[in-house]
């Protein structure tokens, strides 16, 4: 509805004025209560263009949106959306939908079920989403976890719009952390890592038998160091943890890519050189460096040390590249906030590419875990913090989730256990939830009733009263909101909406009788409505990997 709001008024822009305004100027807003469904400031942008008062050019606006003629095919139908639109001090021009559409509204929704709010703006186009990630070092940390439902619902709003979504994680089994998992298997003066899990891999690998007997231990001393150690052990991490982990937290890969595997592919080596082509790479100290403050960084960054090997960035640089060369149009990394310092350098080099807007970078924030009212440290199982299984097997996956999505990436976050397994209404996933089971529960009753009332096929919505205009209100700003994510990627709306929608719809249930036998027309009306909110809330939750229940 706001886009097509914004092209009457660019439409109507261009009629008063001879003005080819741009259209992403035009923002659309949801003014406060009693001053209509939809505001736009455009008259405040334009008085500046034009020289006149805001006032003056939102009433001629007016004007000449009540103009344009039904032979402008492509505004007509906004025409006959609206019942009035008024002006407002200081140049706002404030839109009130017409009663039938708001009634069109509850019967789109029931037509379309599930697509409702889809679209095809992102039609053809593929998008990479590299998340999550972690080294398969250990158990995933909450750090990493917060980014698998951020990167997983993105994913899913793409496809909603359109867009040709892939889902991967990038398996850093290559590099100095596999070094020193296999020296903490090993157990020697360079291990760091620790926790139940190490002596696990250990048993898988036989190790602690080897040791056991002195000559089989010096055997094994010889033929696997400790790099080779840290890269069995990573692919242990890798299958019976990580893997697990995700498939736990309801997210889905579509590959897992291995970072040693692309450097023996030869694609790191045949990056350099292009770079070396460009002039952008030198020497220095034996070590080979990439021009990284050319492009806005703090300091140049090795891409080949003098050892020879090549760093994590090279390897990034290599694997950027070679999405691109995959034929994504768009990449997406999300990372924790300790990556904040990468941020520059791998832009630095996609733009030294020729890729300056290609990728999008998300960072998450930290996330501390509270537990009766006390910060959580460290599990177990991990060793030194806690991980993603911990907090689904407290919790639950479907809370996990949620209260993670809650929070913009970009603001640290307190996750609540304590309110997250709260069974009321104090926790918001279970309101949602609730909202949808109970409505479950509405048309199961009404499906019981006498044959009359299911005969009553059309209904006049118009005559319900304020809670449900607010309600259909509500439901009809969700297509806006999924196109406007697949823009913006502020996935925390999608949360933030559906409460919006439940508290609409428990207040509507609170004050309005659904099933009145003695008032069969209002009634079917308002089946019809409590339907289309079920599809709604089932399609948000569906969006937000979280499960739609029927009865709670």
């Amino acid at each position: 509805m706001k886009k097509q709001i914004q092209l009457l008024i660019q439409n109507a822009i261009k009629s008063a004025y001879g003005i080819d305004f741009d259209i992403k100027k035009i923002k659309v807003d949801y003014p406060p209560e009693g001053m209509g469904d939809f505001a736009t400031n455009v008259a405040l942008l334009l008085a500046k263009i034009i020289g006149k008062g805001p006032m003056e050019v939102a009433e001629e606006l007016k004007g000449a949106i009540r103009g344009l003629t039904s032979s402008a095919l492509e505004v007509r139908p906004r025409i006959t959306g609206f019942e009035k639109i008024e002006v407002a001090k200081p140049g706002f021009l404030n839109f009130y939908l017409s009663k039938k559409t708001i009634q069109d509204t509850v019967t789109k929704i029931n037509e379309e079920k599930n697509n409702f709010g889809s679209s095809k703006i992102g039609t053809g186009k593929k998008i990479h989403l590299d998340f999550v990630s972690a080294n398969p070092t250990g158990p995933v940390h909450i750090g990493n976890a917060r980014g698998g439902p951020l990167g997983d619902v993105l994913a899913n709003i793409f496809q909603k719009t359109g867009y040709d979504p892939y889902r991967e994680y990038y398996v850093n089994d290559a590099g100095n952390q596999v070094d020193i998992l296999g020296h903490s298997i090993l157990g020697d003066a360079e291990a760091q890592y620790n926790g139940e899990y190490i002596e696990e891999i250990k048993k898988k690998l036989s190790f602690e038998e080897l040791r056991a007997n002195s000559e089989q231990g010096k055997s094994l001393a010889l033929e696997k160091d400790a790099r080779k150690i840290g890269e069995e052990g990573a692919q242990i991490v890798l299958e019976d943890i990580i893997k697990p982990s995700m498939e736990k937290f309801g997210i889905n890969f579509d590959n897992w890519f291995s970072e040693k595997e692309l450097q023996g592919s030869g694609k790191v080596d045949e990056i350099i050189n292009i770079l070396k082509e460009k002039g952008l790479v030198y020497e220095k100290d034996g070590a080979l460096w990439f021009k990284s403050m050319e492009f806005g960084d703090d300091k140049d960054r090795v891409v080949i040390k003098s050892t020879g090997e090549k760093t994590y960035f090279g390897s990034d640089i290599a694997y950027h590249k070679k999405k691109l060369d995959r034929g994504f149009e768009k990449l997406i990394d999300i990372w924790g906030a300790d990556h904040h310092g990468d941020v520059k350098r791998v832009k630095g080099a996609m733009k030294a590419l020729g890729y300056e807007d290609k990728l999008d970078i998300i960072l998450t924030q930290f996330v501390r875990v509270l537990k009766d009212g006390k910060e959580m440290k460290m599990s177990k199982r991990a060793g030194t913090y806690v991980s993603v299984d911990d907090l689904i097997d407290e919790v639950g996956c479907d809370a996990t989730r949620f209260f993670f999505l809650m929070h913009s990436a970009d603001t640290h976050m307190n996750f609540d256990m304590d309110l997250a397994k709260e069974r009321s209404e104090k926790n918001p996933v279970y309101y949602i939830q609730y909202a949808h089971a109970r409505i479950s529960s509405i048309l199961e009753k009404a499906a019981l009733l006498r044959s009359d009332l299911r005969s009553v096929l059309r209904s006049d919505l118009r005559k319900l009263h304020a809670k449900e205009r607010a309600l259909i209100f509500e439901l009809l700003k969700f297509p806006d909101l999924v196109e406007e994510i697949s823009q913006n990627y502020a996935v925390h709306y999608l949360p933030q909406y559906a409460m919006g929608l439940a508290d609409k719809f428990h207040s509507f249930y609170s004050e309005c009788r659904v099933i009145d036998e003695s008032n069969l027309e209002l009634t079917a009306a308002r089946l019809e409505l409590v339907k289309a909110v079920q599809i709604v809330l089932a399609e948000v939750l569906r969006l937000m990997g979280i499960s739609v229940p029927e009865k709670m």
